[in-house]
């Protein structure tokens, strides 16, 4: 075991399993490991390097805002903030902002105004709130959003859990027309489930949840934490569908990849019930956070890293597809959030992954059973070519590996 992977296991808890490779240096869609070897990276942080490894867009508006002023909490007003808040208002069409640091944060707020919404506004009584998610869901790892997830390991040893959540399926209509009750506040939902194995709904689910959730006058409240910032092809997965989500939560690739922003967007009667005391951050909102998630949505549009998203994500879904072998069930996904589901019965997506990393190519696997593919949004045919034939002689020699058993 390398030294510095010694410390690691000495001093830090044991919450990640990572590959055995130490990275010391990015750049674009590479990263390159303490000797020197290059990889390409097709993790992008679970997306939070869409633009790509220390982009100097990006490094310039950090810098920049670095040597003038960097943190003062909300305490007090600054000149970077309103001009954030307006610009990822007007990118994603609502009307109001809170803005957070992480994702699980982030979705913290929007439980949070989602339930003094109904008590306030929509009359639900006291404490009696619900709010829907989906099986197989991922928001985060706080007390309250393991308790509303359906994995046994986020939720071992960790309870009891907050009251309020109810599971209905993910991609079924029916399901949420029936779980909605008079008391129902909100139902909070991935446009495509990526922890969860990079499930696409049905087409058309998004749209329909809408067309109830309005009916209901419940809030749908869309987390675009990991499928946001045109990760699928869209600025969000939700334009797919051509809704508007009532509330819409974005992290990730907002800090650019290089430190954590994370917003809740919503109406202004939604987020209106939110008084001075009532929530707030430390860190959230800050100068530096500001100019940063202000140049990571300029850079995504400029860069044409949108469009790219959705013609190289084309590109990939076809190639894989083409590629034959037993080990593949499934090749899914959106835009450059895919997923390839391996048969468990012969081979586990964590082995491909460590066999990948030895052809210069750096996946991880998701519930041990699929390899996420989400390079940085900058990626072109050429280096997706690279991938692809890792992937296919990856799969052969396996395939070989297995018959010699």
């Amino acid at each position: 075991m390398h030294p510095m992977i010694e410390l690691e296991e000495c001093y830090g808890a044991r919450n990640y399993a990572p590959l055995p490779v130490i990275l010391t240096r990015g750049e674009g869609v590479y990263v390159w490991d303490i000797n020197g070897n290059q990889y390409i990276d097709m993790m992008s942080a679970y997306s939070a390097v869409s633009h790509g490894h220390c982009h100097p867009g990006l490094l310039k508006a950090l810098n920049d805002q670095a040597h003038t002023l960097t943190m003062v909490s909300r305490a007090f007003h600054t000149d970077k903030l309103g001009p954030f808040l307006k610009r990822v208002c007007e990118i994603t069409g609502m009307e109001k902002v809170l803005p957070m640091n992480s994702g699980a944060e982030a979705v913290e707020t929007a439980l949070k105004a989602a339930r003094k919404w109904s008590y306030n506004v929509k009359n639900v009584p006291k404490d009696m709130a619900e709010i829907i998610v989906c099986k197989g869901n991922f928001h985060g790892r706080t007390i309250a959003i393991v308790g509303m997830s359906t994995e046994p390991q986020y939720r071992a040893g960790f309870g009891p859990f907050p009251a309020g959540f109810k599971q209905i399926p993910y991609g079924d209509v029916d399901a949420l027309e029936q779980a909605i009750t008079p008391h129902t506040a909100a139902f909070l939902v991935e446009p495509i489930q990526g922890e969860g194995g990079i499930i696409v709904p049905p087409e058309g689910y998004l749209r329909k949840c809408a067309e109830i959730c309005k009916k209901h006058n419940i809030l749908l409240i869309c987390d675009e934490i990991q499928t946001g910032m045109g990760r699928t092809g869209k600025f969000l997965a939700s334009d797919h569908e051509g809704i508007k989500p009532d509330g819409v939560l974005l992290g990730k690739a907002l800090g650019g990849g290089l430190i954590p922003v994370s917003v809740f967007l919503t109406r202004k009667d939604v987020m209106d019930v939110i008084t001075p005391g009532d929530h707030g951050s430390t860190f959230g909102g800050n100068p530096l956070a500001a100019a940063v998630g202000m140049a990571a949505i300029d850079v995504l549009l400029n860069d044409g890293l949108i469009q790219n998203a959705a013609l190289q994500g084309d590109y990939l879904i076809q190639q894989l597809k083409k590629i034959k072998s037993p080990l593949i069930e499934e090749v899914r996904g959106k835009g450059l959030l895919v997923g390839v589901s391996i048969n468990p019965r012969y081979y586990s997506a964590r082995d491909l992954c460590l066999r990948l990393m030895k052809k210069g190519v750096l996946s991880k696997e998701t519930h041990k059973t699929v390899i996420r593919l989400a390079p940085p949004l900058l990626i072109t045919r050429e280096q997706l070519d690279t991938v692809i034939d890792a992937i296919s002689e990856t799969l052969t020699e396996a395939e070989a590996s297995l018959k010699t058993l």
